[in-house]
């Protein structure tokens, strides 16, 4: 039976308990018509690129699903009726992904701080002092006006 991962994108309103179970409504239409849900993620509420249809966050959630094409077409349309969902994407694949997705992982890696200090430049050294290069500034008397500039040199 050919592999699948499908993503959808439900409303920010939404409450995490209400995708559960629009989850658990594509997960039984895909039984139903003969295929099986494979691993299950929840992926958070996001905050999106683009607005799309006034909403600036969303839910996403990652079904890797065993079915037929024609359990998927159904899946689709019925989230095309929802408008709970925004969107939906679905790619076959040729094998799951063991273990957490990329999604997942990401968010514990940034959860357990391993990404390190951002600002930390240990190998660089010392900069010194601001303006070592670009010479010293002295006043200058502007002989039109009478009043002091500055000028590099």
């Amino acid at each position: 039976m050919p592999l699948y991962e499908h993503v959808y994108l439900a409303r920010q309103d939404l409450s995490t308990q209400q995708v559960e179970e629009l989850t658990t409504l594509l997960t039984g239409i895909l039984e139903a018509n003969g295929g099986k849900v494979v691993k299950n993620e929840y992926w958070g509420l996001k905050s999106l690129s683009y607005r799309i249809n006034k909403n600036r966050k969303s839910h996403l959630t990652l079904l890797n699903v065993e079915a037929p094409a024609a359990a998927l077409s159904e899946v689709e349309r019925q989230e095309r009726l929802n408008e709970d969902v925004l969107r939906y994407l679905t790619i076959r694949v040729e094998e799951h992904e063991e273990g957490p997705s990329a999604m997942m992982r990401k968010s514990d890696r940034d959860d357990r701080g391993e990404r390190g200090d951002r600002f930390d430049r240990g190998d660089r050294g010392d900069r010194g002092g601001r303006g070592g290069d670009r010479g010293e500034r002295r006043p200058r008397r502007d002989d039109e006006a009478g009043e002091t500039a500055s000028v590099e040199e």
